[in-house]
C-alpha cells in the first residue's frame, strides 16, 4: 500500500510516493516559471500545474517502480492565495494571480473600508493583505470587466489540480481560510464578507476538512497520469499546514520554522486565536478541529539566493557560506534588511525594500554574507516573539525545514537568534510528505494525524542556542527593529521613483 502527495509550488510540481511506514520509494519533480508582467505583479498559467502534475506523477511512479494499483490515495497541497478564474465549462478565464503578487493595496484598503478593520481580523483572523485571494478578486471586477462578468468558479492553485484529477469543485479549509473570505471561527465560508463583498457565494466550491476524500480520479485522468481510476483524492491542505504535518507540528508547544523562499514559524492550536490586529495569520489547520497561527516574511532563503545570483552566482552554496563561519556574531554591525519584495509580518507593506546597513572598508564579502543570514534571522524573530506573545501555549521546541535548514551555519545563528532549541527530523519532504501522510490518515490507515506523526516522524539533530552570542544578538535585533519604522517614508518615496 502506497500513499501519493502532489505539491502543486510556484516553481515546480512535486509528486512523491510513500509506503505504509512512512519511507519515501519515489519522487518526481516538474520545474515551471511564474511572469512578472509589471511591477508587483506575479501571475503563471494553471496548464503549467496539470502538465507538471502529470510529468512529476508519471517520474516518481518510474522511480519507484510500483504497480499504481497499489496507491491507496492522494493527498494534495501547494502555494496558497493564488486566484484561479474559471468560466462555467471550466475554461481558464486568465492567468492565476500568485500569492506573492503585491498590486491590489488599494483593494485591501477597499475591504477594511467596507467591512471595518478589527471586524475583518475577528472573522477571518487576519488583515486584508495583497498576498491573499479576496483583494485580487475585486481588482479583477475592478480592471478587468468584461472577465469578471464570466467567472463561474473560483479555486486555490492546487483544487484546478484537484478539478483535473477528479472533476470535481472542492478546497480545503486550511487553504481556504487563506482567500479571507471564511469565517475561520465557524470554519466555513462568511455570507457576511460575501455579501459585503458583493462575490457571489455560487462562485466558491465546497469546503473540506484537510482527511475528507473530496472525489476520486477519473477514467480520464487515469489516462494521462498513470494513476488507477477510483483513487481515492483527500482534501489536503495549503502548503504551510501540510509542511506542518510533514515535520509532526500538530501539537500545541511544537512550532515549525520553514526556511525556504518565504520563511515560516508556525504552531498549531486547539481553538482559534487571533492577534488583535492582524500581525499573524490565523488560519484553520489541514489537521481536523485545529487552527494554526503562522508569521510569514517574503525573502527568507530567498534572500540568499539572491544575493548569491547577484555577486557569487559561481559558487555554491556552501562555498558561499564557509568564510562567513569565521566572521564574529553580529557581522562586525552589518546589518541587512530582507525585505527583498515587501514584507507581510510585522510589517505588511508591499512597498519595504531591503539593505545594508552600517557598511565599512572594513567588511568584505563573508561580512555580507553572514549578514543576510542574520538579518532572516532577525525576521523571523519578529514573527517568533508575536507567537510566544499571543497566548497559545509556550513554544518547546522548534523543527525547521526547508532549503536553508541545510545549512549548519544559519541553524546555529536561528538557535542563537531566537534564544530556543531547533530541531531537524528524518522527513526532508516538506509539504508533499505532509500532503502524503493526510492521504493516508484519509482512507484510515492512520486514526489520526497526531497519531501518523507521532508514529512517522523522529527528531534527527538538535541545535542549542551558544549563551556568549544570545546576548549579542538581543542588542542587535533592538537595533534591527528600529530600521523599518526610521526608513519606511523613504521606501515609500522610493517606491514611486
Amino acid at each position: 500500500m502506497y500513499f501519493l502527495g502532489i505539491d502543486v509550488s510556484t516553481t515546480a510540481t512535486k509528486a512523491l510516493l510513500m509506503d505504509r511506514t512512512g519511507v519515501v520509494v519515489g519522487v518526481g519533480v516538474a520545474q515551471y516559471g511564474f511572469e512578472t508582467p509589471q511591477p508587483l505583479w506575479s501571475e503563471q498559467h494553471p496548464n503549467l500545474w496539470w502538465a507538471g502534475t502529470q510529468n512529476a506523477i508519471h517520474a516518481a511512479l518510474q522511480e519507484a517502480s510500483i504497480n499504481p494499483d497499489e496507491i491507496a490515495s492522494v493527498g494534495l497541497t501547494g502555494q496558497m492565495h493564488g486566484l484561479v478564474l474559471l468560466d462555467q465549462s471550466g475554461r481558464v478565464l486568465r492567468k492565476a494571480i500568485l500569492w506573492n503578487d503585491q498590486r491590489t493595496q488599494p483593494q485591501c484598503d477597499e475591504i477594511h473600508h467596507l467591512i471595518g478593520r478589527k471586524r475583518f481580523i475577528q472573522t477571518t483572523g487576519n488583515l486584508a493583505l495583497t498576498g491573499f485571494t479576496a483583494p485580487k478578486i475585486l481588482w479583477v471586477r475592478e480592471n478587468e470587466p468584461e472577465l469578471y462578468a464570466q467567472i463561474a468558479h473560483i479555486l486555490l492553485p492546487k483544487d484546478y489540480v484537484r478539478l483535473h484529477l477528479t472533476g470535481v469543485y472542492a478546497m480545503d479549509k486550511a487553504d481556504g481560510a487563506g482567500t479571507v473570505l471564511m469565517d475561520i471561527r465557524e470554519r466555513l465560508w462568511s455570507d457576511t464578507l460575501l455579501e459585503a463583498l458583493n462575490i457571489p457565494p455560487e462562485w466558491l466550491p465546497p469546503l473540506f476538512e484537510g482527511t475528507q476524500i473530496t472525489g476520486w480520479i477519473t477514467s480520464e485522468a487515469a489516462k494521462v497520469t498513470g494513476l488507477r481510476p477510483g483513487t481515492p483524492v483527500i482534501a489536503g491542505g495549503g502548503d504551510q499546514s501540510a509542511q506542518a504535518v510533514g515535520v509532526g507540528a500538530v501539537n500545541s508547544g511544537i512550532a515549525a520554522l520553514t526556511l525556504g523562499t518565504s520563511g515560516v514559524i508556525f504552531t498549531s492550536t486547539d481553538q482559534p486565536f487571533i492577534e488583535p490586529e492582524g500581525r499573524l495569520h490565523a488560519f484553520c489547520h489541514a489537521v481536523p478541529g485545529k487552527w494554526h497561527l503562522m508569521g510569514v516574511m517574503l525573502s527568507a532563503a530567498g534572500s540568499l539566493r539572491w544575493y548569491r545570483d547577484q555577486f557569487s552566482p559561481d559558487l555554491s552554496y556552501e562555498n558561499l557560506l564557509k568564510p562567513a563561519v569565521d566572521i564574529a556574531a553580529g557581522s562586525e554591525g552589518l546589518l541587512f534588511l530582507p525585505y527583498l519584495t515587501g514584507e507581510r509580518t510585522p510589517h505588511p507593506d508591499p512597498l519595504a525594500r531591503g539593505g545594508f546597513i552600517g557598511l565599512t572598508v572594513r567588511h568584505g564579502a563573508a561580512h555580507c554574507t553572514r549578514a543576510v543570514l542574520e538579518g532572516v534571522a532577525f525576521g523571523l524573530k519578529d514573527s517568533f516573539e508575536l507567537l510566544k506573545a499571543s497566548g497559545v501555549e509556550s513554544i518547546q521546541q522548534v523543527r525547521v525545514s526547508g532549503g536553508g535548514a541545510k545549512s549548519p551555519l544559519w541553524r546555529q545563528i536561528l538557535a542563537n537568534v531566537l534564544d530556543a532549541e531547533l530541531v531537524t527530523v528524518n522527513t526532508t519532504e516538506g509539504a508533499a510528505y505532509g500532503a502524503a501522510i493526510l492521504a493516508g490518515v484519509g482512507v484510515e490507515h492512520w486514526n489520526s494525524v497526531e497519531g501518523a506523526c507521532e508514529s512517522l516522524i523522529k527528531i534527527t539533530d538538535s541545535v542549542t542556542p551558544h549563551r556568549a552570542q544570545v546576548g549579542t544578538y538581543q542588542t542587535l535585533y533592538g537595533l534591527y527593529c528600529q530600521l523599518y519604522p526610521a526608513l519606511k517614508p523613504i521606501f515609500h518615496q522610493l517606491a514611486h521613483i
